[in-house]
């Protein structure tokens, strides 16, 4: 694109630009130009300084706050000389300043020079977005596979007291449904970003693996627990805590590992600070925690166990409804109410994958 007020100069740059293959639109005005080039971004524009209404400088300076526009170069023609003028150019954004009268043979070369630099830089663009491209994809089929090791681990741990087999995929469900509703609202929309999300939903799988510390007889025990081999289940949030705080040594700065200790050792942390280990109270309770602590009781009321029947949704989101600021963060309480209906579509679909013939035992504490 070109931009002079004088005719005789778009008409003499005209012939010289199109002699060198080059599509070419002439303007009169800054104006006029901004205005087509937002629709149509050029590869180079040609400006003159002095012209009525926007000068030259005033319309690069616009082209470089324009997203579309702001990495457009930009040859400077103009009749001013001085060092003044030529630095005031580059500030305003230009890329080269040819003075007049011009030289056809330099205009013809700066224009090669700088559609080729563009060109180039273009190509590096893309060469580096393909290359970004591909580290994310080698990273989520690194992450994936890291993942898919980490569920099976969380897997064998519930294998000894949750035959169904699916409670790791409902919880961390019920999580993904729970930071959806809580990244709405303005109280959380902020922490709430895509990577906590997604170290929160993946960690919550870890919830429960200090279980396999466990003794077997009671932990697949029949019937309700004595005092002494609760405390002894209890043990589980410590243990789990303590084995990815180890993991997490050897790799400090990893987030996901730090979600991941925080519901392990928290989630049954309550609200009023009757919970354990820790008897953490209110906001103390990582949030990764308090999210868990609801997910992990609506599907451990909705399971059946050998000394109690399963409970149907609307018994247990009531129960859940009375537990908010007693038991349960109120924030994350309203925030299930609100999606009441998906969390129990997501427990009717794990349950119609249920094995036939399998039964579940104590796969949580409430």
């Amino acid at each position: 694109m070109v931009v002079d007020d004088t005719a005789e100069n778009l008409k003499l740059l005209d012939g010289i630009l199109e002699g060198g293959h080059h599509e070419v639109r002439l303007f009169s005005s800054g104006a006029m130009m901004l205005k087509a080039a937002a629709k149509d971004p050029p590869d180079l524009v040609l400006l003159d300084v002095l012209m009525p209404e926007m000068d030259g400088y005033e319309v690069c300076r616009r082209m470089r706050g324009e997203a579309a526009l702001h990495d457009v170069p930009v040859l400077f023609l103009s009749a001013l000389s001085d060092v003044k003028s030529k630095v005031k150019a580059f500030e305003a954004g230009g890329m080269d300043y040819v003075t007049k009268p011009f030289q056809i043979e330099e205009v013809t070369a700066r224009v090669k020079t700088h559609l080729l630099l563009r060109r180039t830089i273009r190509e590096l663009d893309e060469h580096r977005r393909d290359l970004e491209r591909l580290v994310r994809e080698k990273m989520r089929e690194l992450s994936d596979s890291q993942f898919a090791t980490i569920t099976a681990l969380s897997k064998l741990a519930e294998s000894r007291d949750d035959e169904s087999g699916y409670h790791v995929e409902r919880t961390r469900a019920f999580c993904g449904i729970l930071c959806g509703r809580l990244s709405r609202s303005p109280r959380h929309r902020e922490g709430m970003t895509e990577e906590y999300i997604q170290n929160l939903c993946g960690a919550s799988v870890l919830h429960d693996v200090g279980k396999v510390a466990i003794p077997d007889k009671i932990l697949t025990k029949p019937g309700r627990l004595a005092p002494h081999e609760y405390e002894v289940v209890k043990n589980h949030a410590h243990i789990g805590a303590r084995t990815l705080e180890a993991a997490r040594r050897q790799d400090p700065r990893n987030t996901f590992l730090s979600v991941g200790i925080a519901i392990a050792r928290s989630h049954h942390e309550r609200w009023n600070g009757s919970g354990y280990p820790d008897g953490l109270r209110g906001e103390g309770i990582p949030l990764s925690a308090r999210i868990m602590a609801v997910s992990d009781v609506y599907d451990a009321l909705r399971s059946r166990r050998p000394y109690k029947q399963a409970m149907s949704h609307g018994e247990v989101a009531g129960m859940i409804r009375s537990g908010a600021g007693t038991e349960f963060d109120p924030a994350v309480v309203a925030a299930f109410l609100d999606a009441e209906e998906e969390f129990a579509e997501t427990y009717d679909e794990y349950s119609r994958r249920t094995r036939p013939g399998s039964t579940t035992r104590r796969e949580g504490l409430t």
